[in-house]
């Protein structure tokens, strides 16, 4: 009887165990097990490798060398010129006499072309490119820029001579005027071209390696294949006391003095801004490069930079312009048929320019501006006359009306002998200069200032005959400054 219950009780658990296990089977089955996720990396990017003056993507021909910058006359009667279409960065801003000048910036001296009528230096320009210890080219300089180069050390990155430029005594300005007729001066025939500009540099030993680690502004990365549009820019629904900081950009027209005034036209098959000055009979022209079969010059960046520009005291006789980049001040940025306001700041001569968006409440914010990759016109301006700035729509704007008649204030044109001083240290005159104009900029620094760019990885009527000298001046060694960019 026992063995026949210990048998019943055998089977009864094997039933329980078969029983569990077809359960735990069949659980299996219609619950499958979840599979294990594993995330998909985002793919990395290249290395950043960005032309330092467009922040496009650096081609096979790319050099690491010093930038170049070449100062161009833009006194009516020099008109047109020269190569300024090869110009990555095209700088206009005011001189003596009311005039303005060009300084285009190269990334590359070797695609320069000829280029002219090559003109004296001036400071204003200069301190924009020192930190970048840039080849610095032009025919004569004011005392003020001689004192730069001086206290700078810059050496043999500054040329005084045109980087052995010549003379086209036949060459016709846009008015049918000429040296060989008689009726055009001599400080409107100087030219240089790469050719030469290389023969200076092996004849002097000028060092042209340098390797830059960041741009000459904040662009928009390459590699992501984007472009920033500035309707819908991080400040696009912010306003000031002025109205919207985002605008309608079609149409820009700067004014830099009474009679000296460029405008830009929107060209939405080309994406760019198309360039025209003033003339002094009135009318608009467009800014050719007659080297280049008088192709337009055209930027899909313009960017207007106002701050107190007034006379260097002292210098009153020759007029000489001091432009304040200490305090930095308001802008515009304009691209795509729009116009953004932002502020600028750039500090001692050796900081590089900075450019910020505007904060909700209309000052300056800690943000830097990205440039959308691509070649800039920028334009230095008197803040006086900042009220005439003008961004607007296409409609209603009639461009084949006049403008203010261009002229040019009577002045003696400064041309420092060699070995000129100042008698004084730039600093110095800076700070006899700063705060002595009239005019307020009314900008903010931003809410924690933003370091320098980092070091590389060492640190008509026409205008009187100007009286150039042909001697360069006395050299320094040249500059190593471990603050400067590049």
């Amino acid at each position: 009887m026992k063995r026949k219950l210990l048998f019943v009780l055998a089977v009864l658990s094997l039933c329980v165990v078969l029983a569990a296990c077809k359960k735990q089977q069949t659980d299996s089955l219609s619950t499958p097990a979840e599979p294990e996720v594993t995330a998909t990396p985002e793919p990395s990017l290249e290395p950043y490798k960005a032309n330092v003056l467009t922040g496009e993507p650096q081609d096979a021909d790319y050099k690491n060398q010093r930038i170049t910058a070449v100062m161009v006359n833009n006194i009516v009667a020099a008109r047109p010129q020269r190569g300024l279409s090869k110009a990555d960065i095209l700088f206009e801003i005011k001189v003596e006499g009311g005039i303005t000048r060009f300084m285009p910036v190269f990334t590359d001296y070797q695609d320069i072309g000829e280029i002219g009528p090559v003109r004296s230096g001036r400071d204003q320009f200069f301190r924009l490119i020192l930190p970048w210890q840039a080849l610095y080219i032009h025919e004569g300089q004011s005392v003020v820029m001689q004192q730069y180069a001086i206290d700078y050390s810059y050496g043999n990155l500054n040329n005084n001579d045109g980087a052995n430029g010549y003379r086209d005594y036949g060459r016709v300005n846009w008015a049918g005027a000429s040296y060989n007729n008689g009726n055009l001066a001599l400080e409107h025939t100087m030219y240089t071209n790469s050719e030469n500009i290389q023969k200076y540099i092996d004849d002097n030993s000028v060092d042209m390696n340098r390797t830059y680690n960041s741009t000459f502004f904040n662009f928009v990365d390459y590699r992501l294949g984007q472009t920033r549009d500035l309707s819908n820019s991080v400040d696009s629904a912010y306003s000031d006391k002025y109205g919207p900081v985002v605008g309608d950009g079609e149409y820009i027209e700067i004014e830099h003095s009474p009679s000296y005034k460029t405008r830009f036209i929107y060209d939405s098959a080309s994406n760019t801004y198309k360039m025209q000055q003033n003339y002094s009979d009135g009318q608009w022209r467009d800014t050719v490069d007659e080297a280049a079969d008088n192709t337009v010059l055209s930027f899909p960046n313009v960017i207007v930079l106002y701050t107190d520009i007034h006379t260097y005291p002292g210098h009153e006789a020759k007029d000489l312009q001091y432009a304040e980049y200490a305090w930095g001040g308001v802008g515009y940025y304009c691209y795509g048929g729009k116009c953004e306001k932002i502020y600028w700041q750039k500090g001692t001569p050796l900081e590089a320019l900075r450019l910020y968006y505007l904060t909700e409440d209309g000052q300056c914010s800690d943000t830097p501006v990205e440039i959308n990759i691509g070649k800039s016109y920028v334009a230095v301006t008197d803040v006086d006359y900042a009220e005439n700035f003008v961004h607007s729509t296409l409609d209603g704007v009639d461009l084949s009306s006049t403008t203010t008649v261009t002229y040019e204030s009577s002045y003696v044109e400064d041309d420092a002998e060699e070995g000129e001083t100042l008698g004084m240290s730039t600093d110095d005159l800076t700070n006899s200069a700063t705060g002595s104009g009239e005019a307020d900029t009314t900008a903010e620094a931003p809410a924690e200032e933003a370091p320098a760019d980092s070091a590389a990885e060492a640190p008509a009527e026409e205008a009187p005959a100007d009286s150039a000298t042909e001697a360069p001046a006395e050299e320094a060694p040249a500059a190593e400054d471990p603050e400067a960019v590049g």
